[in-house]
């Protein structure tokens, strides 16, 4: 694989859908179509020469799109996409998009459980058996979860184990209010089970927007270095949501700071190796 990898962005297309998650006028500064050209230049300042694009709204119809995407692209290596994790049919979905063009890109699933009211979504009989059957159909599943679902979502990677999961922005930690003890401990016990890695990603948007400092940031990077290893940890940028807080050079520029104390080949696996692991990423 390329020397680097960011394992985390996204793209949108405003003109062909809204993201409805953009819900306020917080959201002005990335409501805008972004594009692989938009993204390019910043990959190419930075030596990252592959991509994993994550959904962005809970509709197969963008992960067709975003799939058809990278099956034109030399730069786009995996798709993160979203299918109806408790329909029954799950896996047909899974099995008609991945037979679909650029289906050979579909590396994983995901689902936003961080907008379910119920905090124990992960431990629904139905969201269990979706899982499984992203399991069965040899993809990763991508967990999106704050430290209000991280206990659901620990039952789920310790009572599936032959379920891959990565874990997105390192369960979203209360950087803003300068908190860790709670999440620490859950973020520790989460990197105890085997089958999960962890992604060095979208942390300045949980810090103050237009008031944080590194070093009020890295206390948290390092402690998912020192959790879950620098063999099971994933640079990703998640951009463009990254520019409500930052650029892409300071989200390259935070991680660089957090992972001086590794060695160059625990660097490369963090930048590119563990990433092309952990999905399955094709040269």
């Amino acid at each position: 694989m390329p020397r680097r990898i960011d394992a985390h962005h996204h793209l949108w297309d405003l003109t062909r859908r809204e993201q409805p998650w953009m819900d306020g006028p917080w959201a002005e500064p990335i409501r805008r179509t972004f594009t692989p050209d938009d993204l390019a230049p910043h990959l190419d300042a930075h030596g990252i020469g592959a991509t994993v694009v994550v959904q962005s709204s809970s509709s197969v119809e963008e992960t067709r799109e975003l799939l058809a995407l990278a099956g034109g692209s030399d730069r786009i290596a995996g798709v993160v996409g979203w299918a109806g994790l408790t329909d029954p049919g799950v896996g047909e979905v899974l099995a008609e998009l991945a037979a679909g063009p650029g289906g050979d890109r579909l590396v994983g699933l995901r689902h936003q459980v961080q907008d379910e009211p119920d905090p124990r979504w992960l431990d629904r009989e139905d969201a269990r058996r979706g899982l499984a059957a992203v399991a069965d159909a040899g993809l990763v599943y991508d967990l999106l979860v704050t430290p209000r679902e991280l206990p659901a979502a620990i039952g789920a990677v310790r009572e599936l184990p032959q379920v891959r999961f990565v874990l997105d922005h390192a369960a979203k930690p209360p950087v803003a209010s300068g908190e860790r003890d709670l999440w620490a401990r859950q973020l520790t016990s989460l990197a105890a089970l085997p089958n999960v890695d962890c992604k060095l990603s979208g942390l300045v948007t949980e810090a103050d927007w237009d008031g944080w400092k590194p070093d009020q940031v890295l206390p948290y990077a390092r402690h998912v270095l020192d959790a879950f290893g620098p063999g099971r940890v994933l640079f990703g940028s998640d951009w463009p949501v990254c520019l409500l807080a930052a650029t892409y050079e300071e989200v390259v520029s935070l991680a660089e700071r957090a992972t001086l104390h590794l060695g160059e080949d625990e660097r490369a696996a963090v930048f590119g190796g563990n990433a092309a692991r952990a999905y399955g990423l094709r040269p």
